[in-house]
C-alpha cells in the first residue's frame, strides 16, 4: 500500500491554534486532501486524548478512525533546552502513562515543556514501543541543530527519524555525512485543519496496513516513497539576511561583514547559514534508501497567487472545490491530474500547475524575516495570455 501521512500537527489546546482543530474537523479536510493518515498532535493533553477517544472509532493497532481518515498518536515536547521532539505512539493508553510520568512544567499547553533532555525523552519512548526524532530539525529555534552540532550530542544515539521541517529538504540535509542513515519525515506542524495548511507537507510512505506497526516499520526500514513539501527558500529564514534592508549574504560574507550591514541593520544567520557549519560537502550526497524529495505548494496558495487573491476568498475557495470535486482530492491535482482537464476548469490555474510541476517557477529567497516569493516566468505568463 502506498499512504499519505502527515504526522505532525497540533490541536485546539497548543498556543495560536484555530479552535477548528478538533477531530470532526480534522477527518474530513484530510480526505479533502488527500492524506489516509494523520498524527493526532498534542497526545499529552487531557482534553485533547478525550476529544479523540469520543471522536474516533478504534480501529486496532494504535488506528483510530473518523470519516475514513485514519489518525495516529503523536505528541511533541520541548525539553529543559527548548529543543522541540516529535513522537510517534502505538496508543493513547502509551501516551497518558508517559504524561502521568513526564516532569512537566506546562500542563495546559498541548505542546508541554518537561523537564527532561532529548536522550531521556528517546529512552522513554523506547520504553513504549513508539519512536522518536528532533521536530523542525534546522528551524532557527527551537530545533536540534540550533543547539547541537551533532544529534549524538542531543540523543546519545541515533534517532528514529529526523524532521526536515518547512525550513529545508534533502539537497540540504543530504550536505551532512551523520543524516545518512536516517529517514527523513516531512509533515506540516498544522495549526488549522485546511487544506492550505494540514499537508502541506507530507510523507507518502510504501506500508503492509494501516497500523502503527506497519507505520513504524516503513519510517525504520526507510520504506518512505517521496517525501512531499515547501520550497524552503520561501520559508523567512532560509537565507542569511539582513534584517532592516533584507539584503542577502553568502555565510562567508556574513562573517567578513561580523553580521553587520551597511545600512545599519543586524544580519540574521539562516538555515542555508546553519547548514554551511554542520555541512561535510559542498554537494548533497544522497544515500541508496533517500527518496525523491518533491517542491509542492497548497492549491489554494497556487490559485490565490495566480489571480492575485487570498486563499481563504470565496473566488479562490469556489475555483479550489470545482478542482478538488473534479479530480477527487488535492493531491491528485497538484500530483497527477492531467493539465489539459484541469484547463478545462481553470485555464490559468492549468499553466501555474505545469509550471510548478516542471520547476519553472522563479523562486526569490526569503530572509532576514522576509518570505520569499514566487514568480511565473514572463514565457508561462505569455502562454497564458496568448
Amino acid at each position: 500500500m502506498i499512504l499519505n501521512a502527515d504526522l505532525h500537527i497540533h490541536s485546539c489546546f497548543s498556543r495560536a491554534t484555530s479552535r477548528n482543530m478538533v477531530i470532526e474537523a480534522i477527518a474530513p479536510q484530510a480526505k479533502l486532501k488527500g492524506l489516509h493518515i494523520v498524527g493526532t498532535g498534542d497526545a499529552f493533553h487531557p482534553g485533547w486524548r478525550k476529544i479523540i477517544e469520543e471522536s474516533t472509532e478504534y480501529a486496532g493497532d494504535g488506528v483510530y478512525v473518523r470519516d475514513e481518515c485514519s489518525f495516529i498518536i503523536t505528541a511533541e515536547v520541548e525539553d529543559s533546552r527548548r529543543i522541540h521532539h516529535l513522537i510517534i505512539l502505538p496508543s493513547l493508553e502509551a501516551a497518558e502513562e508517559m504524561g502521568e510520568r513526564m516532569p512537566s512544567t506546562t500542563t495546559s499547553d498541548g505542546r508541554p515543556r518537561v523537564r527532561m533532555n532529548g536522550a531521556q525523552i528517546l529512552e522513554m519512548v523506547h520504553e513504549y514501543d513508539g519512536i522518536a526524532g528532533p521536530a523542525h530539525a534546522f528551524t532557527p529555534w527551537t530545533s536540534m541543530y540550533k543547539s547541537y552540532d551533532s544529534y549524538m550530542d542531543c540523543y546519545g544515539k541515533r534517532p528514529d527519524f529526523l524532521e526536515l521541517g518547512l525550513s529545508a529538504d534533502t539537497e540540504m540535509a543530504d550536505k551532512i555525512s551523520e543524516l545518512a542513515d536516517i529517514p527523513f519525515l516531512t509533515n506540516s506542524d498544522a495549526h488549522s485543519p485546511w487544506p492550505h495548511r494540514l499537508g502541506r507537507e507530507f510523507n507518502q510512505l510504501e506500508m503492509d496496513d494501516i497500523s502503527f506497526t506497519s507505520l513504524k516499520r516503513s519510517i525504520r526500514k526507510c520504506r518512505i516513497r517521496a517525501n512531499y513539501g515547501l520550497d524552503p527558500r520561501l520559508g523567512k529564514y532560509h537565507m542569511t539576511a539582513c534584517t532592516r534592508c533584507y539584503r542577502i549574504y553568502s555565510p562567508e560574507e556574513a562573517l567578513q561583514m561580523k553580521m553587520k550591514c551597511p545600512c545599519g541593520g543586524r544580519i540574521k544567520k539562516g538555515v542555508d547559514y546553519r547548514i554551511y557549519e554542520l555541512s561535510t560537502w559542498e554537494e548533497p550526497h544522497h544515500p541508496p534508501h533517500r527518496p525523491p524529495y518533491v517542491h509542492i505548494m497548497p492549491l489554494a496558495e497556487i490559485i490565490g497567487m495566480k489571480y492575485g487573491k487570498g486563499v481563504t476568498t470565496k473566488f479562490v475557495q469556489g475555483i479550489w472545490g470545482g478542482l478538488v470535486g473534479e479530480f477527487g482530492t488535492e493531491i491528485d491535482v497538484l500530483l497527477s491530474a492531467p493539465i489539459e482537464d484541469i484547463g478545462r476548469i481553470d485555464a490559468g490555474v492549468a499553466v501555474a500547475v505545469e509550471a510548478f510541476r516542471k520547476g519553472s517557477l522563479t523562486v526569490i529567497p526569503g530572509g532576514g524575516g522576509k518570505y520569499g516569493e514566487i514568480r511565473f516566468p514572463a514565457e508561462t505568463l505569455d502562454a497564458y495570455f496568448r
